[in-house]
Formats: structure tokens, sequence, C-alpha cells
């Protein structure tokens, strides 16, 4: 597996979009297209549905210009997918038709872009082309805003959407003391099961002006603390900013999004919860319970999207991400993810890259490091801002159009 294997490679993209995910394709549609190994560039519609519908894309007809553009362009530019494939094991229709279209393209390199899930789908991926003889590398990207992936100290993504929820708690922390009727203001972050994104509306207290309380899914969530924690903060000073993640749950498991008494959250094909609402629930609490003027925001998908206030840190390590996974394959690595170490040289923060097995990533969630929570549950230590800092750092030097950012516009030409 170490000589060079001539081929086509596909690259797909697949779960929610960050906004950066863009510029870990474009690490990999670049370095392929450079790559004389290489013989053709394809990009899955809507990944692995794309590759089982044999949708693909000939990356090579795309302009240089235009293909630069990805690495300011927020969400998935090929599509993405929720698709959960079958243990090749128990089922393995899939993995055939895979091959089959695979073989039609002489596709050697395969890339799979995205969170949790889409290593799963990778390192399934990878196992039955080990088991079935086709000659093909598999390789993962990671990317996700929520910061889960096992094994590696940062994942793409996290870091720009950290920049933009810090950015946000700072100017809501403004907002919310215009008048001189006091209120209270409940902010719902993402993080359904670990609490990193939240964690870093932390980094606006540091500059204070962020929130006075922050609740994350690793620790339960007590109601009648809460509401004693905020009425004491809202008394003394007039004014209360909590953050929440979306995923926090009491005692007993149950989500708090769920006080309300709504219908149950719609599902997605690896049964994950469609979360929301939280911020609404915990607000009309809060309002029947002390009186007070409350306002409930949810972030939602702004976090993912907002392109205008990426970290130029986590664009190049995205980048990064996808020029290592092709340099890694055609020097003979498979059934791999792509990692972050993090390093200090001359007191400055530097990121290298590692290379980890896809079993050992596939199907784990890294969670916020409990000793990184204040003992109360309510808050997050310095920890955590030292650990972020370094990564939200840098402006993206964007293309305008009337001062309106000007993102990548794909021709996506369908290979025959």
């Amino acid at each position: 597996m170490n000589t060079p294997l001539k081929g086509a490679c596909v690259i797909g993209q697949s779960g929610g979009p960050t906004s950066v995910i863009n510029a870990s394709a474009y690490g990999v549609i670049r370095t392929a297209l450079d790559n004389e190994n290489i013989t053709a560039v394809y990009g899955a519609a809507h990944g692995i549905k794309g590759v089982l519908a044999d949708q693909l894309y000939d990356m090579s007809q795309e302009s240089a210009d235009e293909l630069h553009l990805l690495l300011n362009t927020p969400s998935s530019a090929l599509g993405s997918c929720r698709y959960k494939i079958a243990d090749p094991d128990v089922d393995d229709t899939d993995y055939k038709r895979i091959q089959e279209v695979f073989e039609k393209h002489n596709v050697r390199y395969f890339f799979y872009n995205g969170g949790n899930d889409s290593m799963d789908t990778c390192n399934k991926i990878s196992r039955y082309f080990a088991k079935s003889g086709y000659e093909c590398r598999v390789m993962g990207v990671p990317k996700t805003i929520d910061n889960d992936l096992f094994g590696t100290d940062h994942c793409p993504g996290f870091a720009s959407a950290a920049k933009y929820v810090a950015t946000s708690l700072m100017e809501v922390y403004r907002d919310a003391r215009v008048y001189d009727t006091g209120q209270i203001t409940i902010v719902e972050v993402m993080g359904r099961h670990a609490g990193w994104l939240t964690a870093a509306s932390a980094l606006a207290s540091h500059f204070d002006c962020g929130p006075d309380l922050i609740y994350v899914p690793e620790v339960a969530f007590d109601m009648e603390q809460f509401l004693t924690d905020v009425t004491a903060i809202y008394k003394k000073n007039g004014y209360a900013l909590v953050a929440v993640s979306e995923g926090i749950h009491d005692k007993d498991g149950k989500l708090i999004a769920e006080y309300g008494g709504g219908p149950e959250a719609s599902r997605d094909a690896f049964g994950h919860a469609q979360l929301g609402g939280l911020a609404a629930t915990l607000a009309a609490i809060v309002k029947e319970k002390t009186g007070t003027k409350v306002r409930g925001i949810e972030l939602s998908l702004l976090q993912r999207a907002a392109a205008h206030l990426a970290s130029q840190t986590d664009i190049d390590e995205s980048f990064l991400s996808g020029k290592t996974a092709v340099e890694a394959a055609v020097a003979g690595e498979s059934g791999k993810m792509v990692g972050f170490e993090r390093d200090m040289s001359s007191g400055k923060y530097v990121c290298k890259t590692v290379l980890l097995p896809l079993e050992k990533v596939a199907n784990f969630e890294k969670k916020l490091p409990l000793e990184w929570i204040t003992p109360e549950g309510n808050n997050i230590t310095k920890e955590f801002i030292d650990y972020a800092l370094p990564l939200i750092q840098g402006e993206p030097n964007r293309a305008l159009q009337e001062s309106l950012p000007r993102f990548a516009n794909l021709k996506k030409v369908l290979v025959k």
C-alpha cells in the first residue's frame, strides 16, 4: 500500500455544514487536481447518496478562481446528507453499489468530509473494501462545530462557530442593557451531548461582556437551582444573561427542552433528535417564576453559517486537513482520519496533523472536560479560555461584491 496508486478520487460532504467545511473540500480538490497519481477529481452530490446514485461532479470543469472562493464560502458546496449506511456484515447492498460505481469510474481514493456519523460511514466503507479486495484508499476529513470528534485536539469548524458565539454574546450583552428596566436574557447554543460550543460564550465573559451563567450537557441541569441562581443575579445587577446548550438535561436524562410539553422531536437517520426551542422553554419558566421581562434567543443555524466571522486559523487548518488527507492517501495511508495536535513553538500556538485510525474515532464522542466546568455546574473555567483563544485568531480576507460576500458558484458538471 506504500506505492503510488493511479486512479480517480471522490470527495463527499456529509452531516451539518460549517462555515469552513468547503475550505477542507478545497484542500482535497486542489491537492488532488495537482497530483499526478490522481487521474480525475469527482465531487459526490449530497455525500454518499450521490455515490449510490452515480451522481458525481467533474471538479476539473470548475475554474481555479471559483474553486479558490470555497475557502470563504459557508455550507456544503457539494451538498450534504444524513444517510445511515448499514453494517456491511449485516447488509452489503450499499457497499456493492459503491464498489460498482467506483469501478466504473476507476475511483481509487475516497475522501469523506464530515463529523462522527460520517467517520462511521468512512470506517465501514474502508472495512468493506479491505474485505472485498478492491484497492481504494479511504480517508476521513473531519468537520464539526460541536468539536466532539475523538482523538483530535479540535475539529475544523469549531473555532469559527466559537468565534461567532462569543461575538454574538458580547453584542447581546450590550443590547440587553439598553433600557432602564431590567431583563433576563437566555441564549440557546448548539450542542447535543458536548458543551464545547456553549463554553465558547465564556470567551465573551473573559472580556467582561458575556453570560453570567453557562450550562452544558456534561453535567445534569437542576431547574430549581437554576431559578435560584438567575434570580439572585437579576436582583443584584438588574440584568442577567444566560447561555445554555440545546442538549442540557436533568438528572434523569430528560431534555430540558421537553419541559415545555411540546411535540416529541423528529429524528434523523442516525436517531438524533432535532433539537431547538430550549431558550423559549426556559424563558417561559423564568417569566412565570419571577414575573420579570425575559427574552429567549436561539442562535440556530447562524452558528454554523457565519463565514463573515470565521477564524482565519480555522480556515487555514481546514484546508490543511483536506490537503493532508490527499497526501497521506497517495503515500499509501487508508482507513484513517486527519486529526490535529496542539504544540507550542517560541510561546506561540502551532497545529500539527496526525492520522487517527477510523475505528478509534467512529461513534466516540469527546466531551468537554469536567474540570473545565465550575464545581457549581453553571460556568466555565479559565482552562477553556486558554484552550480556545488561539483557535479563533485571524480575520479572513474575503471577496466582496457591492460590499456583500462573493461566494463560490460551482457549475457542478455531472460525469457521464
